[in-house]
């Protein structure tokens, strides 16, 4: 009997991904301890966000035989969402796959991993890795002892229970952004906003905490808010909400390693990003089909209303997050320069 993704989903699945080790090699073994937020599944099934992160497990004890191994923690049963960045700084966390802008309070400058309407596709946002600004925000991590792996970006969506196209349509109502940018945004159009992470997101729907939730296509589905949302804002094709979720890693770990598990590692984890775009444009498609068979009425930003969101967040949150010291403001100026 084959198992649908969305029974994968529901069962959470919050069991730790364990890779064995070949008989006889453990006191060679490292075992790499990789946390995210989101539901458990397997190498096949369910959020494609847990199973890259399974996927580069499986690779790197087969690049290394054996020498790494490595267990997967979804749905933050490690420790918890917020704490992951600060743990991998430490080097209390080996790797985690984590919604970069969660990181702002720490190190300000991440915030621009979901600066709202500054990257718009896909294929803006691969561009990064190999721009200036791309090297420089990994210059930045690199300094706070964090490396970034693997670079995914991924586009949102609105779900919620009266429409959300416009910046007009946010007046009077309660919202979750996903970041301090987008909630500032949202303010200036009127709204109130919630910062919660994107697994709460549900909770707080269902409870009248908030009203919208703007998240990732992959979280709209995976956590349910089909099931309390009667719209959907579309983000397939083009939006203002890309976020940048990279496999992050653990400089000090990283860098006790020999080169040729450092080498593996970099090496998987380049290759696992084609699966992370394809996972994450998948999704766009398929969070309209799962919004509209519950009922829901489904919608898709013209160019004019884009233009709306992109000239509001030039004016509130580009203009306070450039201000905000000079790496910041250089941080902002290479991203534009990226078409």
């Amino acid at each position: 009997m084959l198992i649908s993704r969305r029974s994968v989903l529901r069962a959470g699945l919050a069991a730790p991904a364990i890779l064995s080790l070949p008989t006889g090699s453990f006191a060679q073994q490292k075992t790499l301890k990789i946390s995210h937020q989101f539901p458990g599944g397997t190498l096949e099934q369910g959020d494609f966000r847990d199973r890259m992160c399974r996927k580069f497990a499986a690779e790197i004890e087969k690049r290394t035989k054996g020498e790494l191994t490595a267990q997967v923690y979804p749905g933050s049963s490690l420790m918890k969402t917020n704490a992951q960045f600060s743990a991998i700084r430490k080097g209390a966390l080996d790797m985690t796959l984590y919604p970069l802008s969660y990181a702002g309070g720490e190190v300000v400058e991440t915030n621009i991993g979901l600066m709202p309407g500054l990257v718009t596709s896909y294929e803006q946002g691969a561009a990064w890795k190999t721009s200036p600004v791309g090297k420089k925000l990994s210059d930045i991590l690199a300094d706070k002892g964090v490396m970034i792996i693997t670079w995914v970006w991924q586009s949102g969506g609105v779900a919620s229970k009266q429409p959300m196209l416009s910046p007009a349509d946010a007046k009077g109502i309660k919202i979750r952004g996903g970041s301090r940018e987008m909630d500032m945004v949202f303010k200036a159009a009127g709204a109130a906003t919630l910062n919660i992470p994107s697994n709460e997101s549900y909770a707080a729907m269902q409870t009248g905490a908030c009203d919208a939730v703007v998240t990732s296509s992959t979280s709209l589905i995976s956590f349910h808010l089909e099931e309390l949302a009667k719209n959907l804002t579309s983000g397939r094709g083009k939006f203002y909400w890309f976020m940048l979720e990279p496999i992050l890693m653990s400089k000090t770990l990283f860098d006790a390693l020999p080169k040729n598990q450092q080498d593996a590692i970099l090496a998987v984890g380049a290759e696992m990003e084609p699966f992370g775009v394809a996972g994450a444009k998948a999704d766009d498609d398929e969070v309209e089909k799962v919004f509209a068979k519950a009922g829901a009425t489904v919608k898709t930003l013209d160019d004019a209303t884009l233009d709306q969101w992109r000239k509001l967040s030039r004016e509130t949150a580009w203009k306070d997050f450039a201000e905000r010291n000079a790496s910041c403001a250089d941080l902002l100026k290479l991203a534009e320069g990226v078409a």
